[in-house]
């Protein structure tokens, strides 16, 4: 059973590497895309070329974001840190998660549509007490309360739950440019439009700003999860 058990751990630590390196890498190259969207020099469908494009880089960022969660409970119930997670509760876990990593699919599948931007609000709502949630958890972890259990020098692994919940905050204006990106071009479509474009430019000059931020926190989440330093 031992052996099942460090053998399951390597397994979930190596796919949870590889979430984290497509969440950065597949950020990078959406920064890098949207040069091209909001360039006025371009014609309008080279500009939507640009924008398929960053939507297919986009989707493995996404599913990386969406796998981390389950991927790190899974292991933080190996390690003993979250004994909620101990029979059915477990299932239960990684059965909410595919729903929402199916409603992320669908969203980039249908996302030149109104039902594709459905489920990517609703996708986003999600997220909300999400987030509200592994902070309330995170503070009360490190007050020795609440369903993580970790102790000194173990204090790491709630750290780490705070700091992916952050990431998820600064997400989730990025994910709202990028619903905007498709409502936007709709209308330019129709013809010029300088208060949309204006409106596209400031908007994709936020996020930008907000990806420098994002690539901070996602390396602190990478540091806290390999040093482990408290």
């Amino acid at each position: 059973m031992e052996f099942l058990t460090v053998n399951e751990l390597s397994i979930l630590r190596w796919v949870h590497i590889l979430a984290m390196v497509y969440w950065l890498g597949g950020e990078w190259g959406v920064f890098q895309t949207s040069y091209n969207v909001t360039n006025r020099n371009l014609s309008l469908e080279e500009r939507k070329r640009h924008m398929e494009t960053a939507y297919r880089i986009d989707i493995l960022a996404r599913t990386g974001i969406v796998l981390l969660l389950p991927l790190g409970l899974h292991m933080g119930k190996l390690y003993g840190f979250v004994p909620l997670l101990e029979g059915a509760g477990i299932w239960w876990m990684w059965l909410f998660f595919a729903i929402w990593l199916a409603m992320t699919w669908t969203a980039f599948i249908k996302r030149e549509t109104d039902i594709g931007i459905t489920v990517t609000m609703l996708e986003e709502k999600l997220r909300y007490p999400l987030i509200l949630g592994l902070f309330v958890v995170s503070f009360m972890a490190f007050q020795g309360a609440g369903p993580i259990e970790s102790g000194e020098g173990n204090h790491w692994y709630p750290a780490k739950m705070a700091l992916y919940a952050f990431a998820l905050c600064i997400g989730l204006f990025l994910r709202l440019v990028m619903r905007r990106w498709t409502e936007r071009f709709r209308i330019l479509a129709q013809g010029p439009d300088a208060v949309e474009e204006a409106a596209l430019e400031r908007e994709i000059a936020q996020a930008r700003i907000s990806a420098y931020i994002y690539w901070i926190t996602i390396s602190g989440v990478c540091f806290l999860g390999a040093v482990k330093p408290f």
